[in-house]
């Protein structure tokens, strides 16, 4: 091994993009003395001009390697969905903030997102003309606009990002679990039992501190094959809809490919699942 080995060889230390790329694909088959390698190879004048080096070509390194982690598409979709979060959650505590404004001056005033629309329309009573009112409900609605349509973005992103998520789960559940999880990477490692209880974290530290049950779902909840199970045997439908998103966000995450047949096994999971109610339904009828 040489002192053409080392991470700084052929590279040019006016060039920080060039000894960034240096630093995240370079390699060694083991350790040597760097410092004096790049000091002999002509690279650095000292030990400290050296490390002054490294340290500016890890940092342009890492910087990097964040801006393509958040260009990401996976990226791009937790960045919609908390916007679209956000939107939507401003848009109603606004909405409630002009229901209190105009019920002092017109007491038949409506609420909601729902009756900003029609107050920014100018589809209501003429005695709320105050400028400032009307100005609220427009921002009102242009929030709650914003909200559809950055839903929109995702309904249509979603499948192309993780097609298997969007079939099992409909597309703004899948992108609501990569979001919560940090990005499709990160929801595929993780085990069935924790995807089970994403959105659920509050009640999942009272339960382990002793102070409550331990929770059966987070947001998998809105899962029709969940909320639409007998609470009894909610819990089941809930590990049987975990354990296939788990293993759809592996297939999305490594491969990419349209598993059809995970659909169909959840499926014919979950009905097994509710039949159960249905027999003891049955039974009890009888």
């Amino acid at each position: 091994m040489s002192k053409t080995d080392g991470w700084f060889a052929a590279v040019d230390r006016d060039d920080p993009d060039a000894m960034a790329t240096a630093v995240r694909e370079g390699s060694a088959g083991e350790p040597r003395d760097w410092p004096a390698l790049a000091v002999e190879a002509g690279f650095a004048s000292d030990e400290d001009e050296y490390y002054d080096a490294l340290r500016e070509a890890t940092t342009e390194a890492t910087r990097a390697a964040v801006t393509e982690r958040e260009r990401a598409d996976d990226r791009q979709l937790v960045h919609a969905v908390r916007a679209m979060d956000d939107c939507s959650r401003t848009a109603n505590e606004l909405a409630e903030r002009l229901a209190e404004w105009a019920g002092t001056i017109d007491p038949e005033a409506g609420t909601g997102v729902a009756y900003a629309r029609e107050l920014a329309r100018g589809e209501t009573d003429d005695a709320l003309e105050e400028p400032a009112v009307r100005s609220l409900a427009t921002r009102v609605a242009d929030l709650a606009d914003e909200a559809d349509d950055l839903r929109e973005f995702i309904q249509r992103q979603t499948p192309a990002i993780a097609p298997n998520l969007a079939a099992l789960a409909d597309p703004v559940l899948a992108a609501r679990l990569i979001s919560l999880a940090g990005g499709l990477e990160d929801l595929a490692k993780k085990p069935s039992g924790t995807i089970q209880v994403l959105g659920a974290e509050d009640a999942l530290f009272a339960h382990l501190r002793g102070h409550a049950p331990s929770p059966k779902h987070g947001i998998i909840y809105t899962h029709d094959a969940v909320r639409g199970t007998h609470p009894d045997d909610r819990g089941s439908a809930a590990r049987a809809v975990a354990g296939k998103l788990a293993i759809a966000a592996r297939v999305d995450h490594y491969s990419g490919e349209l598993k059809p047949e995970l659909e169909a096994e959840l499926a014919d999971r979950v009905e097994t699942i509710q039949a159960r109610t249905a027999d003891d339904g049955g039974a009890n009828d009888e």
